[in-house]
């Protein structure tokens, strides 16, 4: 790096994200930095910003797990080659000795037989700089620190990172009551953004989730529907880095033009959750996040309650992470009917889901094929033939990951009537799927 540089010197970045999202990351990051490049790259994005842009995607990205920033590359063979990398690098210009460090080793076809050591060689050179410039070294602090540094090894490369987000991005400040298998933020944002839901009738309409857990999926659209950044409710590890002492400034106009941005929403937002404790969780999600007003709360099994009642015109976007059998058990109506099977016959139930699916396109079909405007219904989950068992004909599914569980968003329009034509027509189709 130079000896001192300008916050308006452009820095090589890489946003990382979850598999399947990248295009998504792709588009939302060319909302917030306009006339960007962007190279989509397998798990994240790579682009050019300076210091200024590191901010406001911190702020605004609502997809990215990480903001980082590339320091230098290049080949190696063992780690001693890590080490003399990772010396080229002026640390002083990041960090002084009173403030903490922390190496990461992420690696993919790495010949090395220890990443732990390869991690070691690079806080070592960082601490060498350190004391050869000011007489002392840093400390290391795992979970805090102040400078989060990350080594990805490939074959061949290794690239040293300054991490500027410090705890992921998903961790956006305002959850604190979980439930059982918590849905990450940034893949509540993805879902959203891959049903192109942005909270106004046109792109959308109206929001309801049944299984709606701790809340995340309604927070994340309200705060999208209000105009919220994701990141205002929470701390970056820049704040704590030496380039962006002298743009404490900018920081805070970023943040406050951010917030007064800040609108009510122009569609309702709803969600439910056959567990009262739940639908409390969420409440108080709500709350901290600041969008509680905007969202109606109600108890319910999502087998039985009707369809919110709409304004005239608006249509209607159904978003669900249902429970599933690698995630969370199945509960309510469905559950109970597993239950009542195994007590009644004897021999083993059918897994819980395989009730609750069909019923749930049941209830669909019933409840929400009044409305003139129409809903969509879009479900996350990790079975592909998920449709056959619903008996609905899905008009998109996008992969998608639950963490480590490879999933589909399928989408279902579900309209007025059923989806036969007429008896005697050209073409017949079978079964009573919603289409």
């Amino acid at each position: 790096m130079a000896a001192k540089e300008s916050p308006k010197t452009v820095h090589q970045l890489f946003l990382s994200c979850a598999s399947g999202v990248e295009r998504l990351l792709d588009e939302e990051v060319r909302l917030i930095l306009p006339k960007t490049h962007i190279e989509v790259l397998r798990g994240g994005i790579a682009l050019k910003s300076d210091l200024e842009g590191v901010m406001k995607l911190n702020l605004e990205c609502r997809l990215a797990q990480r903001v980082m920033i590339e320091l230098t590359s290049g080949g190696y063979r063992h780690e001693d080659d890590i080490y003399a990398l990772a010396r080229t690098i002026d640390w002083t210009e990041w960090i002084t000795p009173a403030e903490t460090i922390r190496v990461d080793t992420v690696a993919r076809h790495s010949p090395l037989r220890s990443l732990n050591f390869a991690t070691l060689r690079v806080k070592d050179a960082i601490c060498d700089v350190l004391r050869d410039a000011t007489g002392e070294r840093p400390s290391v602090d795992t979970r805090f620190p102040d400078l989060p540094i990350i080594l990805h090894l490939s074959e061949l490369d290794a690239t040293l990172y300054v991490d500027t987000s410090g705890e992921p991005l998903f961790k956006r400040g305002w959850r604190e009551d979980k439930g059982d298998a918590p849905l990450k933020e940034t893949l509540a944002a993805a879902m959203l953004a891959a049903a192109g839901w942005k909270g106004t009738p046109e792109t959308g309409g109206a929001l309801h989730d049944p299984c709606c857990g701790s809340g995340t999926i309604a927070v994340e659209a309200a705060q999208i529907a209000c105009g919220m950044a994701a990141g205002m409710q929470r701390r970056f590890a820049f704040e704590r880095q030496l380039p962006f002492v002298p743009l404490r400034g900018r920081w805070q106009a970023i943040k406050q033009a951010a917030k007064d941005r800040e609108h009510a929403p122009a569609v309702p937002i709803f969600c439910s959750d056959v567990a009262f404790r739940m639908v409390d969780f969420a409440r108080r999600n709500a709350e901290r996040a600041g969008v509680a007003q905007y969202i109606q709360f109600n108890g319910g099994d999502a087998l039985e309650r009707p369809a919110p009642e709409l304004p005239e015109g608006m249509p209607g976007t159904i978003m669900m992470n249902p429970p599933y059998g690698e995630r969370i058990e199945v509960r309510g109506k469905a559950g109970v009917s597993q239950y009542m099977s195994r007590d009644a016959g004897g021999s083993e139930a059918r897994d819980a889901g395989d009730d609750f699916f069909p019923r749930l396109a049941s209830h669909w079909k019933r409840a929400y094929t009044h409305n003139p405007a129409g809903w969509t219904a879009w479900l996350l989950c990790p079975d592909m033939k998920l449709p056959q068992q619903m008996r609905l004909k899905e008009s998109r599914r996008f992969p998608m990951w639950n963490g480590p569980i490879e999933c589909r968003m399928f989408r279902f329009d579900l309209v007025a009537g059923s989806a036969r034509k007429p008896r005697g027509s050209e073409e017949q189709h079978s079964g009573d799927d919603a289409q």
